[in-house]
């Protein structure tokens, strides 16, 4: 009876920890968008860059799109190679973010503050923030720098 008393105590406090954690982590990962600036470049014919611009506004952050048929030549000139090029490019403190990058992601890079000069979610795939459909595969997230490409995340 005790062993069973001991068993019980212990999982409402493991429920109770992980109660207290979750208040104190979910609110802080939206607090960390709020008021950051989102400024989307994209193409007056895409719709998806809209959608992606209100997800980002879900998750805190301040969203400005521009339209502008120039977008992969802004890429490009933000480091971008064409074949990695997301539809749309968002610059936020200081990091250009190319296509439907997860909000994670992006929050994830500026908590840690890599020195690269953007991530990118080539393409328009399906599932991804934005797009809507059903997400067929983990989203390769590149990160560049000078050039130099590499996997940022699998998400």
């Amino acid at each position: 009876m005790l062993k069973t008393m001991k068993s019980q105590i212990a999982r409402t406090l493991r429920a109770v920890a992980f109660a207290v954690a979750a208040t104190v982590i979910l609110p802080s990962f939206a607090a960390n968008a709020a008021g950051i600036e989102a400024r989307i470049i994209k193409n007056p014919n895409c719709g998806c860059c809209t959608m992606h611009g209100d997800y980002l506004r879900q998750h805190g952050f301040d969203v400005t799109i521009t339209e502008d048929e120039n977008v992969a030549s802004l890429a490009l000139m933000a480091g971008i190679p064409e074949d990695l090029q997301g539809c749309h490019l968002t610059m936020i403190d200081g990091y250009a973010v190319s296509g439907h990058v997860p909000v994670e992601t992006i929050l994830r890079m500026l908590e840690e503050r890599p020195a690269i000069s953007a991530i990118t979610l080539p393409g328009m795939p399906m599932g991804s923030p934005g797009m809507g459909g059903i997400k067929e595969a983990p989203f390769e997230i590149f990160s560049l720098t000078d050039g130099k490409v590499e996997i940022y995340e699998l998400r």
